[in-house]
């Protein structure tokens, strides 16, 4: 026979409450694409304790789910399930997590439950996907990065890693030393290179080129 709400203990109710705190925090949080659900175990009938955001129709009082009956009866019943499968009522998927919450004595009191809509998120999908499609044979081939671009990023994290720093990381003397590395090299012969040199290093083309003196 499940423990009413009368003979729960003390340290029970604690964490009910403390469980319907986290709770709205997550809900804040996640608004508005998830459900999450507070139950109450120890009252499979009205499990339903609190639930914010809520994507499912259910209301506060409404029974326990089956994965929460299940867990009422096996103490062994695994205390997280993550990203699973679900489905609203009106049809809509769903994903779903579950974590049990057990108390001193090891028997599950309580559940917190998210349920995340995915319509919303399935559609942004679809819509990138589309978005982001390109026709290989559309265009001549074109290129947007400057010929040489690369070799001389290339030649500037070299350059830093040898440091042990980053190319924004670098001093001033640094660069300066890099950029009469990279004019001996001929890499600042290349089209744009001062551009690409000052976007690598995170500064202005002006710095670039009263270093390059």
């Amino acid at each position: 026979m499940p423990t009413t709400k009368t003979s729960r203990t003390a340290a029970q109710r604690a964490l009910l409450g403390q469980l319907e705190h986290i709770a709205q925090g997550l809900g804040d949080t996640f608004a508005p694409f998830c459900e999450v659900v507070v139950h109450d175990l120890l009252d499979p009938q009205h499990a339903i304790a609190a639930i914010h955001n809520n994507l499912s129709g259910r209301a506060v009082g409404d029974p326990a789910t089956e994965l929460g009956l299940a867990r009422i009866a096996d103490p062994a019943y695994a205390p997280v399930l993550s990203n699973y499968a679900n489905r609203f009522a009106d049809g809509r998927q769903a994903k779903s997590t579950s974590i049990g919450i057990k108390d001193a004595d090891g028997r599950y009191v309580a559940a917190l439950c998210l349920n995340v809509d995915l319509t919303l998120f399935k559609s942004l999908q679809s819509a990138m996907g589309q978005f982001v499609q390109v026709d290989a044979q559309a265009t001549p081939p074109e290129s947007l990065d400057p010929a040489g671009a690369d070799a001389i990023r290339a030649r500037i994290d070299r350059y830093a890693a040898a440091r042990a720093s980053t190319p924004r990381a670098l001093k001033a003397d640094e660069r300066r030393a890099l950029l009469a590395e990279l004019k001996a090299e001929g890499l600042l012969q290349l089209r744009h290179a001062m551009q690409t040199v000052a976007a690598h290093l995170g500064v202005s083309r002006a710095t670039v080129y009263s270093d390059a003196r």
